[in-house]
């Protein structure tokens, strides 16, 4: 029977530093989608904008403030469809927001889904 051998102190630590470092991305990349839809509730007025931080029930948040029923949320986890129902719904959140609906549309650039979120809480 082969034997392996402990990891070393260098080796262990290095993994601690990538796990800490990967739950921090975790966290700020929860932190950046959440907190600009949070703040889009509270703009205009939801009493459950709260959701936004809560997984799942944050896209029924969405679909509401688009102005979309709850069962699109359902559509969110099929492949493919997800995407043309994003770019809709964000599309619906512009025009809530008194934005163009063209403005979802930047939903399906890299960089700019970060950024769109954060136009209409704050634009």
């Amino acid at each position: 029977m082969q034997s392996y051998p402990h990891p070393s102190v260098p080796e262990a630590a290095i993994a601690g530093v990538y796990v800490v470092f990967v739950l921090f991305a975790v966290v700020v990349g929860y932190f950046l989608t959440c907190f600009p839809l949070y703040m889009i509730g509270k703009k205009l007025n939801r009493e459950d904008a709260w959701w936004a931080w809560v997984p799942i029930i944050n896209i029924i948040l969405m679909c509401k403030v688009a102005g979309k029923p709850e069962w699109w949320t359902i559509l969110f986890f099929v492949p493919l469809v997800n995407i043309v129902v994003t770019v809709i719904v964000w599309m619906g959140i512009s025009v809530a927001c008194g934005k163009p609906d063209w403005i979802g549309i930047l939903t399906l650039i890299p960089v700019a889904n970060i950024v769109v979120p954060f136009y209409l809480a704050f634009g």
